[in-house]
């Protein structure tokens, strides 16, 4: 499996390629800036992106999303409880940054879709509370996980949208829920693992505040 980390915008998100060795079919995880570094990257490994997954709505996110779906032609997929932010401009703004138009996404998330890329599988994990659509994507070992859960940090909840309650849950819920030995690529940041997340971050101290949903 192909994973590639870029680091791209004034706010340093994390952008990754990811894509199965064999076919060369790939996606696009978070395309938050610089869309021309992404596609020399996708270029240069002779990629054939399918789709581009967005893990939640904001701008540090998804502001390339639109030239990268019109050069590479993929699908776009976002949550649908954060599809309606994705063209408010208020956080950019806020920023001090232009916002960049969104276009629409192809496919409205909900949880628990699975996506396929050559043989590469991942499952969609629905993790609200640093916005109300954000996601996780677990497969093949690995949890892409946005800005839900950092290395010994979690995402902001001050935001419009967000939630401590409800993101604390989501991470002892779903994420907490993965094995140790599962590897942690977040939204800005340097990799990590659940295990030194279950032992050492300091916001993952207490049990879900309600009963974990299927």
């Amino acid at each position: 499996m192909i994973i590639e980390r870029l680091v791209v915008g004034p706010i340093e998100s994390n952008c990754y390629i990811v894509a199965d060795e064999e076919t060369k079919e790939g996606i696009v995880i978070d395309p938050g800036a610089d869309a021309g570094k992404i596609l020399k990257r996708i270029t240069d490994r002779g990629l054939k992106i399918s789709y581009i997954v967005l893990t939640h709505g904001h701008f540090d996110h998804v502001s390339a999303a639109g030239p990268v779906k019109t050069a590479t032609g993929a699908k776009l997929l976002v949550h649908q409880a954060d599809a309606a932010s994705l063209n408010d401009g208020f956080l950019a703004r806020m920023a001090g940054l232009a916002h960049q138009k969104v276009p629409p996404p192809d496919v409205l998330l909900k949880g628990w879709e699975d996506i396929a890329v050559g043989s590469l599988r991942f499952t969609v994990l629905h993790v609200p509370g640093h916005t109300p659509g954000g996601i996780a994507l677990y497969g093949q070992d690995v949890v892409f996980t946005g800005d839900s859960l950092f290395e010994m940090g979690i995402g902001r909840t001050d935001l419009p949208g967000g939630y401590y309650g409800t993101l604390i849950d989501s991470l002892n819920c779903r994420l907490l829920a993965l094995d140790d030995c599962i590897k942690v690529y977040p939204g800005h940041g340097p990799d990590t693992t659940i295990g030194a997340e279950r032992r050492g971050n300091p916001f993952l101290v207490n049990p879900p505040q309600r009963e974990c949903s299927s």
